[in-house]
C-alpha cells in the first residue's frame, strides 16, 4: 500500500480556502503533500507561495492546470498556448512534479472529435521544448467520456498514454485518476504499459446520484464504487513512487469545516490505502 508519508491533499478538495490557509491545513493535520491550483496560487503571489510550502516542509505533487488547447480561433489558440508556457514556469518556480494538463473538449461549433484530438497532440508538441527547458513534466490526464464534448477530448488512459509516448517520459507522462478511469476493462493492461510515464495519482470517488452540475459529483474515498486498493497496487507495482493526492470537486464538501474534511481525507485513506 501506499502509506500516509505519500499523502497529497489536492487544493480543489478544500476550495473555499486561500493557498496559505490550505498550506496551514495541510501541516495540522500531517499531510506532507499539497496539489496547488493556478488561480489560488496567483492570489498568494508565485513566490510567495513557493515559500510558504518551503517553510511548511509541504512537497507540491502537482499544479492544476495547463491544456484547453482547442480552440477554433486562431488567437485564441495562440492565447492558450501563451497561458501554458506560463504555467510551465509557474511550476518550475513552485517545483511541483507535474503540470497537470486538461486537454480540452470539441472545438467550438464543430463535432469532430479527431480534429480535437490532433490539436490536442499538436500543442503539447509545441509546449514540450518548453518544459524541458524548464524541467518541467506534463501529466496528461484523461477525463470520463461525460466531459468529452467541453472539457477532455482524451477519454481513456490509454489514450492519453499513446500521446504521452510520442515524447520523453521524463517530459511528459499521464495522470491516473481514479474517478476518471476506474471503469476502463483495460485499465489494468494500461496500467502496467504505463510503467515509467505515471506522472500523477489522484483519487476520490465515485457516487450516485450524479449533481446536476457533473463536475461536482465526486466523493470522499470509501463513499462510493471505486476499488482503491486495486488500482493502487497497480500503480505501485508501474513503478510509481509519487503522491496519491486526493481531489474532491464537490459543493458540499467545500462547504463543510476543512479541519472535518482534512480530518476524514486522513482517516479514509489510511483506512483504504495503508
Amino acid at each position: 500500500m501506499i502509506g500516509l508519508r505519500r499523502l497529497s491533499l489536492n487544493q480543489a478538495t478544500v476550495r473555499n480556502l486561500t493557498a496559505a490557509d490550505a498550506i496551514r491545513l495541510c501541516v495540522k493535520h500531517e499531510i506532507p503533500g499539497i496539489g496547488l491550483w493556478r488561480d489560488r496560487v496567483a492570489e498568494l503571489g508565485l513566490a510567495r507561495t513557493a515559500a510558504t510550502v518551503t517553510a511548511a516542509s509541504l512537497h507540491i505533487s502537482s499544479l492544476c492546470r495547463g491544456g484547453f488547447f482547442t480552440h477554433a480561433d486562431a488567437d485564441a489558440r495562440a492565447a492558450a498556448l501563451a497561458d501554458n508556457r506560463v504555467a510551465v514556469m509557474e511550476a518550475a518556480e513552485l517545483q511541483a512534479d507535474t503540470l497537470i494538463l486538461v486537454s480540452g473538449g470539441l472545438v467550438p461549433g464543430s463535432r469532430d472529435l479527431a480534429l480535437a484530438r490532433r490539436m490536442i497532440a499538436d500543442a503539447i508538441a509545441e509546449l514540450v521544448p518548453v518544459a524541458q527547458d524548464a524541467g518541467v513534466r506534463l501529466g496528461i490526464e484523461p477525463l470520463h467520456p461525460m466531459f468529452c464534448a467541453d472539457r477532455c477530448a482524451i477519454t481513456r488512459l490509454g489514450e492519453a498514454l499513446d500521446l504521452a509516448m510520442r515524447f520523453p517520459a521524463d517530459t511528459v507522462g499521464v495522470v491516473v485518476d481514479t474517478y476518471h478511469v476506474w471503469w476502463d476493462s483495460q485499465l489494468a493492461a494500461d496500467i502496467a504499459r504505463a510503467a515509467g510515464r505515471i506522472a500523477g495519482f489522484q483519487l476520490c470517488d465515485w457516487v450516485l446520484p450524479l449533481p446536476r452540475d457533473v463536475l461536482l459529483g465526486r466523493g470522499h474515498l470509501g463513499d462510493g464504487f471505486i476499488d482503491f486498493g486495486l488500482i493502487a497496487d497497480l500503480v505501485l507495482v508501474a513503478g510509481y513512487t509519487g503522491y496519491a493526492e486526493v481531489e474532491i470537486l464537490n459543493a458540499e464538501i467545500w462547504d463543510a469545516p476543512a479541519d472535518e474534511t482534512a480530518l476524514k481525507v486522513r482517516n479514509r485513506f489510511a483506512d483504504l490505502l495503508c
